[in-house]
């Protein structure tokens, strides 16, 4: 079976599932490429609210294809500095998304696969999932903004730990240390992941957007820029015909229902 990125439907969240059975869920340009076409058409849609990255059979993703990076060692560089780009485009899709995108992790989530989940806004996994930056074992340095995403996220000696041995951690220490923000039962990622996506839902999608945007821009940034920046959404976002209805809702003690 060839690698592929599936793509379903629940309410309002559209859920991307890896899927290469063979070589446990690994990823490669052909599921770069889905995945950017696959965000392109879910940014335009009002139908999708919120976006699920998963893997097929209980395991999230391997990583590279190691058996495809071997064969990649005697065509000329540029055929794997194009490889990457196709991934790297895909995590750039993924950290520009204006709505939440969340990380749906069972069984193993390594190499490139942690460098996925970690490119995600928000992280649910089962609380046997591991976790690895498999990338030293092999010879190689991260790929997929792994080494961008832990530096953020960790003290660098952490980070350090991490890359350097390239040794595996579960789920509850990744929770510890900030990275993995709720915990399922085994199985129950997913589920999990599409109950708390009902939430973010039901909140104004222009709002969630800004919310990104900012945290985006807040890496590397002065305050009076962030400070700037945070003045142009708030005006924004007050005009906007969801505050409105947000406002009301409170002052009148209702639910509300944004456009």
């Amino acid at each position: 079976m060839t690698a592929q990125l599936l793509s379903t439907s629940f309410g309002q969240t559209l859920v991307l599932t890896l899927s290469n059975p063979e070589f446990r869920n690994a990823l490669g340009p052909e599921m770069y490429a889905a995945g950017v076409e696959a965000l392109s058409v879910a940014e335009s849609s009002p139908d999708v609210r919120s976006v699920v990255i998963t893997g097929a059979n209980g395991i999230f993703c391997a990583g590279g294809n190691v058996q495809r990076l071997l064969s990649n060692r005697q065509l000329p560089p540029e055929h794997q500095a194009q490889s990457i780009e196709g991934l790297h485009n895909w995590i750039e899709a993924i950290r520009t998304f204006p709505k939440p995108v969340i990380a749906a992790v069972e069984g193993p989530a390594a190499g490139a696969g942690f460098s996925l989940a970690l490119a995600c806004d928000l992280i649910v996994a089962a609380r046997n999932s591991v976790f690895v930056m498999a990338y030293s074992s092999i010879a190689l340095s991260p790929d997929g903004g792994g080494s961008w995403s832990l530096a953020r996220a960790l003290p660098r000696q952490l980070a350090s730990e991490l890359l350097l041995f390239g040794e595996r951690i579960g789920a509850e220490r990744l929770q510890q240390l900030g990275l993995v923000n709720r915990l399922a039962d085994a199985g129950q990622a997913l589920q999990q992941a599409l109950d708390w996506c009902e939430h973010l839902n039901a909140r104004a999608t222009n709002a969630l957007a800004s919310i990104k945007e900012l945290l985006n821009d807040a890496d590397g940034s002065s305050l009076n820029a962030q400070l700037a920046r945070e003045r142009e959404h708030f005006v924004k976002n007050l005009h906007h015909l969801n505050a409105g209805i947000g406002i009301a809702a409170f002052l009148n003690k209702q639910k509300p229902h944004y456009e």
